[in-house]
């Protein structure tokens, strides 16, 4: 594991992220200081090296469990945070006053690196900017098959963030697995447009140019604070705060990028059928082989690479939300449950997600109780009635005020209902959780998940998730996958719920 010398470094406190100089939400563990550090194999969490050399673990609800499976608890400390809850208040909590604390500029968003120092002022906490290893990997791009958007972006504006580089300049990447991005830094001034990139394609410029030409820029420059690292900002003479127009631009959906997304559900569906189908009728399954079986059918149906890495569970391991092991040893048995995460690219680069439960043999009566709790919350959501002023966030308010009044003793839920899906198989705007992204209004052509899931460590977990779009005001499913007849229980559903349930193949 990766070691840091707070005295070398001289500092009190280190922040370690799970980030890299992109700001990704996931990157490959081979880049993820934090996996380095405490063996913590989950996509989100930042750790806090302390003076007496142990480290705090900060992670959200999904990863509670994993968290505390996957490392030294002697010295680690699991820090969870709970729905609501804010990590960088937390980690500021956990720092003494009058001490100095280390940050890699170049993992932080600018954002985020002015919220800390406001924070950390209060009680007298200085940051000193560190240097955490890190090896980013450059493949080929191709042009993506949509219509160019550069046009209406404008002049004088700094893009970072990889997913809106890939957007915007209609580039897609298939070098490396679960993601289509191209990483690099656009500039566009005086109606030149840039890309500085160590991936290899056209009109680019290597990344080592780029400190030496954005210094040389005297110009105002457009720039988010959210989505440039801090380091980057550092670097701009006359910076210019907005909120990055690309955001917005990229979850509103073209109608070519929707009928595009209808043909990569179709194959999905087809992908995860074809799995479902051969689960049923082969014993002695494991994990392992239905993750590779998946995958054998992904590409059968047209499928470049996977959008993220399937998640595969059995059982006990289905109650963990980002399980990711597919374990060789864990075998479907008679009346055990297994649940399926899984999406995919095609040739476009857009990301499609779904998840679905099935049960070997005949379900028990908690597995069919809870299964069909979940649907409902599914189906009720599905049937939102959506307004010119509808948020995710009241979407997700209507998920677990249904699983308030449905309790089941020692199942949770315990994430955000869904999130925005394109390029990158999370992304937001749209966001349907408690979090404040969430209070986003929901347009027309946005994509987005319903994913309601209830879960007890000791049992099994259940999650439902179909990404959806608005279109003409109503949520419409790209995704047409059956519902397991054998596992719901239709006395535990509404007339009304039974006619939503119509919508969709019950098999």
């Amino acid at each position: 594991m990766q070691n840091y010398d707070l005295k070398k470094l001289g500092v009190d406190y280190l922040l370690v992220n799970s980030t890299n100089k992109y700001l990704l939400e996931y990157v490959p563990l081979e880049e993820n200081s934090v996996h380095k550090l405490t063996g913590f194999t989950g996509d989100v969490g930042d750790a806090l090296i302390c003076p007496d050399g142990k480290i705090k673990l900060f992670v959200d609800s999904r990863f509670h469990i994993q968290a505390d499976k996957e490392v030294d608890l002697s010295k680690v400390e699991v820090i969870k945070l709970q729905l609501g809850q804010k990590k960088d208040d937390e980690i500021c909590a956990s720092i003494k006053p009058n001490s100095t604390l280390g940050i890699d500029l170049s993992k932080i968003s600018q954002a985020r690196y002015e919220y800390l120092q406001a924070l950390l002022k209060v009680i007298n906490v200085s940051i000193k900017p560190c240097t955490t290893d890190e090896k980013c990997r450059a493949g080929e791009f191709e042009t993506a098959p949509f219509t160019d958007k550069l046009k209406d972006i404008g002049d004088n504006i700094l893009i970072t963030k990889s997913e809106e580089i890939s957007y915007l300049c209609n580039i897609r990447s298939f070098s490396f697995d679960y993601s289509t991005k191209v990483d690099g830094k656009l500039l566009i001034t005086n109606g030149d447009v840039v890309l500085f990139t160590d991936y290899k394609g056209e009109n680019t410029k290597p990344l080592s140019e780029f400190e030496d030409s954005i210094k040389q820029i005297d110009a105002q420059l457009r720039v988010d604070k959210s989505s440039t690292n801090a380091k980057d900002y550092s670097l701009i003479k006359n910076p210019v705060p907005i909120k990055s127009p690309v955001r917005l631009m990229k979850s509103i959906k073209t109608n070519q990028e929707i009928k595009h997304m209808e043909y990569c559900f179709d194959m999905t569906d087809k992908a995860l059928r074809a799995t479902r189908d051969w689960i049923y009728q082969t014993d002695n399954l494991s994990e392992y082989d239905i993750a590779q079986e998946l995958e054998k059918n992904f590409k059968k149906y047209g499928a470049k690479s996977l959008s993220f890495q399937s998640i595969v569970a059995i059982n006990e391991n289905s109650a963990l939300a980002h399980y990711n092991k597919s374990d060789k040893q864990k075998i479907l048995k008679d009346g055990d449950l297994v649940l399926i995460d899984c999406g995919a690219y095609y040739d476009g680069g857009l990301a499609t997600d779904i998840t679905r439960v099935f049960v070997k043999g005949e379900p028990s009566k908690l597995q069919k109780q809870v299964y069909t709790t979940v649907l409902k919350v599914f189906l009720n959501c599905y049937n939102y009635q959506i307004t010119p002023k509808t948020t995710g966030f009241e979407i997700d308010k209507l998920a677990h005020c249904i699983f308030d009044e449905n309790p089941i003793s020692e199942f949770s839920f315990s994430h955000g209902l869904g999130h925005g899906v394109g390029i990158c198989v999370h992304e937001a705007p749209p966001n349907l959780s408690k979090n404040e992204i969430a209070k986003t209004t929901i347009k027309e052509n946005m994509c987005f998940t319903i994913e309601p899931g209830l879960y007890n460590e000791k049992e099994f977990g259940i999650r439902l998730e179909n990404t959806c779009h608005l279109q003409n005001g109503e949520i419409i499913s790209f995704a047409k996958m059956c519902f397991e007849q054998k596992l719901i229980d239709t006395s535990l559903l509404s007339e009304e719920e039974k006619e939503i349930l119509k919508n969709f193949e019950v098999v």
